[in-house]
């Protein structure tokens, strides 16, 4: 983040150091102040193309050309309060000022929508062999197919960096070289990534039990062939609210019976039901895990999250469901891929 007390300028500053010092700024925009930074306005790139029009020069003190009322933001307004209004008042940077007026902040638009930095640890299950993707996956892993312009593994990266998260495991097993030379140690996306080795095939959760450090914070765990634009943030904070030990995520599922269904009391007939829609909550492979639950991870071995959620639950440890209601699809059969390509654009842009 860039220093802001370097764009603070004096009225007195000529136009042509004024320029120098927007030109050279990530925040675009000077700032006058007075001997106790009070401030007296703002300058901008367009304040002094206006100015110059107008006949000034550059060698012009830029109390003759700044906005001497700016739109301004207080010390007790929240992030959120302040990104709305610069949204409003369409504004790239704007001065926080105290009770006396002295300027304490510059918050900018670009740095006020960039997300929180998460330090909880996400686990991205790619090691499959991806058999019902075949001939496809012949030649390559499953999770580096490419949905729209790139592979669906990088698709599930970005939408956790988009939410602050930038400590990442990969499992791997399949074709794990290509994975490995595909993403190296994600300074291409600014996070940081590492590798776990599967070194047989240990399931949606056995390979927890390879994790090198053991987390402190709640982890997420996903499968690596899954597109959604599912809120991570929002599942974090559901996860914490209820002090869950595993968080499930889910997906409603619905499936038309094609025939009348009878209704018995044991040998009697009391109804027909003509062909009717059942409705289910399916494992969405997506989950929230607190550390204490490798526990019940045996080390090295085969071991699916579903089982994981069993024993959990028979240790009578606090489980749930989040339901998911944005875009989800598993590309693991031939058709679902297909039919990722075609609506990728439209969800993903």
């Amino acid at each position: 983040m860039l220093n802001w007390e370097k764009i603070l300028v004096t009225p007195t500053t000529i136009i042509l150091k004024a320029l120098e010092i927007i030109d050279s700024g990530a925040k675009q925009i000077g700032i006058v102040v007075d001997d106790k930074r009070r401030l007296l306005g703002t300058i901008t790139d367009g304040d002094i193309r206006r100015g110059l029009l107008k006949g000034k020069t550059l060698n012009d003190p830029i109390e003759s050309v700044m906005n001497p009322f700016p739109i301004v933001a207080s010390v007790y307004d929240t992030k959120e309060n302040i990104l709305q209004l610069m949204k409003f008042k369409q504004l790239r940077a704007i001065p926080v000022l105290d009770e006396d007026g002295c300027v304490i902040q510059v918050e900018t638009l670009e740095e006020l929508m960039q997300p929180d930095k998460r330090d909880n640890i996400v686990v991205l299950m790619a090691g499959g062999l991806g058999s019902r993707l075949r001939p496809l996956t012949d030649e390559c892993p499953k999770p580096l197919l490419k949905v729209g312009e790139r592979p669906v593994l990088e698709t599930i990266l970005m939408n956790f960096i988009e939410y602050g998260f930038y400590h990442f495991y990969i499992s791997v097993n399949y074709k794990a070289e290509m994975i490995r030379d595909y993403f190296g140690d994600g300074s291409r996306w600014g996070v940081q990534i590492s590798y776990i080795e599967e070194n047989k095939r240990l399931g949606t959760a056995g390979a927890l039990s390879l994790l090198p450090l053991r987390p402190t914070k709640p982890f997420f765990v996903i499968n690596g062939d899954l597109l959604t634009k599912v809120n991570f943030e929002q599942l974090l904070d559901f996860h914490t609210s209820y002090q869950s030990k595993g968080t499930m995520c889910v997906r409603e599922f619905t499936h038309q019976v094609p025939y009348g269904v009878a209704l018995l009391d044991r040998q009697k007939l009391i109804g027909i039901e003509e062909k009717p829609v059942q409705k289910y909550f399916v494992n969405a492979g997506i989950y929230l895990l607190d550390p204490t639950t490798l526990d019940y991870i045996p080390n090295n071995e085969f071991y699916d999250m579903p089982t994981l959620f069993d024993s959990l639950i028979k240790q009578k440890l606090y489980t749930t469901a989040f339901p998911i209601r944005e875009y989800w699809l598993d590309i693991g059969r031939l058709s679902d891929f297909e039919r990722a390509n075609m609506e990728f654009a439209e969800v993903f842009g």
